[in-house]
């Protein structure tokens, strides 16, 4: 077959062709903890442009990095936001790493299991194994991919931001093989209109009920309401809300900030008036960019030039 020169493959082209070879798929297990056999396999919708990925068995990360010229050895763990019973891949996972590598930031889309009785032996505690996995590799792989491993964060949208602020108040105790004591608390996070508390007042439904059940006792629903979790020792938050979330209550960002602030760990949050729920990168009501906020709040905690 003749080869085509490569200015006849057009710059959008070559552009995702370079991008496809930097990205690293890592399986994160060769054995899945808390699995059981079934016939059950993942659903990948490649109808739907934000990305939606189902009935995950076997978890992933997928590697980000930036040109080397721009890396800073900043590096984030992104969760994709989706009940807890699917990922928003693209608008919440791909999209997101791809900005952050513009600003020299090395970032990783975890594709992890949603809770399920017919692939785990407790549905509860399969997400947060997936994310205590994930900082787990990244930390022990940072020389490889010229990462700080003290400059390691975790990013999560919507049940995605309840998954990493429930590994930001979780991570003493490893639900994992950890017999080297690699250190399982990020090092910040960011939480984008994020599910935080499984109270009456401010929970998202369906998160609740796919996690622990809607019927779940006073104290497993305690245990998960990730604002009562929170310790002088919890990871710096940046949160990013709108006031008319209809989905998951502002309720959820304001009561973890306050939380945060009460132990004196540093946090900030931009709440805006309009926005709804689910818009990745880009609030189209406003002409604000988030992600800008968010690199003047790394830049002032010394984690980005």
């Amino acid at each position: 077959m003749r080869r085509l020169p490569i200015m006849m493959l057009g710059l959008g082209l070559l552009l995702n062709l370079l991008s496809a070879k930097a990205q690293t798929v890592v399986p994160l297990y060769k054995i899945v903890p808390n699995a059981k056999e079934s016939s059950v396999r993942e659903v990948n919708d490649t109808t739907v442009k934000r990305g939606k990925v189902s009935k995950v068995v076997f978890p992933t990360l997928t590697a980000y990095l930036p040109d080397a010229a721009l890396a800073n050895g900043t590096a984030v763990i992104i969760c994709p936001g989706g009940g807890y019973s699917y990922l928003v891949v693209n608008d919440e996972g791909r999209n997101v790493a791809r900005e952050l590598n513009t600003r020299g930031i090395a970032a990783f889309v975890l594709k992890y299991r949603l809770p399920n009785d017919e692939t785990m032996q407790n549905k509860e505690i399969g997400p947060l194994q997936d994310a205590q996995r994930a900082i787990q590799i990244v930390r022990q792989r940072a020389g490889e991919w010229h990462i700080a491993p003290d400059k390691i964060g975790i990013a999560g949208f919507s049940a995605g931001g309840h998954l990493a602020s429930t590994l930001s108040t979780h991570y003493q105790k490893a639900l994992i093989a950890n017999p080297d004591n690699v250190s399982l608390r990020p090092d910040f996070s960011i939480l984008v209109y994020p599910v935080i508390s499984f109270q009456d007042s401010l929970l998202h439904k369906g998160s609740k009920k796919a996690l622990i059940g809607e019927n779940a006792s006073a104290e497993k629903t305690k245990e998960y309401s990730n604002e009562m979790q929170v310790t002088d020792n919890t990871p710096p938050a940046f949160l990013i809300h709108s006031a008319n979330d209809k989905v998951v209550p502002v309720g959820n960002s304001i009561n973890y900030f306050k939380s945060l602030s009460a132990h004196g760990v540093k946090a900030e949050i931009h709440i805006y008036q309009a926005g709804g729920h689910g818009y990745g990168l880009n609030n189209t009501t406003t002409n604000d960019k988030w992600i800008n906020h968010l690199y003047n709040w790394l830049s002032s905690n010394r984690l980005i030039p």
